[in-house]
């Protein structure tokens, strides 16, 4: 992990990364989204309203895994003070929060239909709404911080004790009776039919890859800004 901390060696690998990321994450969105609004079967239920599925399950997994994400990075900026871990973190924050709008959006998109209400106060739902808050107390955070580039140990401090909603969100299907509907993929298996579960994969693999080339295009423009400013200081100074 530490042999990528140099901003130049780092450079070197995510900027061809990036590009395969990105090609591979939208053929695999693309493919997945096609197939599942267009060639799945309709749900015997919940009919065609089903095919949301393929666009939801994949944000608001994306909107755990990217605090989960903020988490570790925020671990490895205060314990072992890895010089681009912080930069990681901010990185992620931004397209953290919009996945977790959309998972909300179009969890509410679902809900009408399905539940004949937009909105439930259930523990799931407010859970995800808690955690997209999460994310904007985060950015304004990383804003206001002084630390060029990255983010003041205060906000690395918010982004560990956050990640407490990360199992209130995976379990409160579990802990509290509501109108979600239980977990349908565990560690056990999976309750979904084959019919609709490889296109779902499909399309979390994608989401997951597009996911990570937005946060090395970040990282990079990042890196990108605080080389420009120490050079104008320097500048500045002569």
């Amino acid at each position: 992990m530490h042999a990528y901390a140099n901003p130049t060696r780092f450079l070197a690998l995510a900027r061809p990364l990036t590009r395969w990321l990105l090609v591979a994450g939208l053929a695999l969105v693309i493919f997945g989204s096609v197939y599942g609004l267009l060639y799945a079967p309709a749900d015997r239920l919940m009919g065609d309203s089903v095919r949301i599925l393929y666009i939801h399950v994949p944000t608001v997994w994306l909107a755990m895994g990217g605090w989960t994400g903020i988490a570790i990075s925020s671990i490895m900026q205060i314990v072992w003070r890895h010089p681009l871990a912080a930069v990681a973190a901010r990185a992620v924050a931004v397209p953290g929060a919009v996945f977790t709008a959309l998972g909300l959006i179009t969890g509410s998109i679902w809900a009408r239909p399905t539940w004949g209400t937009w909105w439930v106060w259930d523990g799931r739902v407010t859970s995800v709404l808690v955690l997209f808050f999460l994310y904007l107390a985060y950015i304004a955070l990383a804003n206001a911080s002084s630390e060029k580039g990255g983010v003041s140990r205060v906000t690395a401090i918010f982004g560990i004790v956050g990640a407490i909603n990360i199992p209130i969100i995976n379990r409160s299907v579990v802990w509290w009776n509501s109108l979600h509907q239980p977990a349908s993929i565990t560690v056990s298996g999976s309750s979904i039919d084959s019919a609709f579960l490889w296109p779902l994969m499909v399309n979390v693999a994608g989401f997951s890859l597009l996911f990570g080339a937005i946060v090395l295009m970040r990282m990079r423009g990042i890196l990108a800004e605080t080389k420009v400013e120490a050079r104008l200081k320097r500048m500045a100074a002569e």
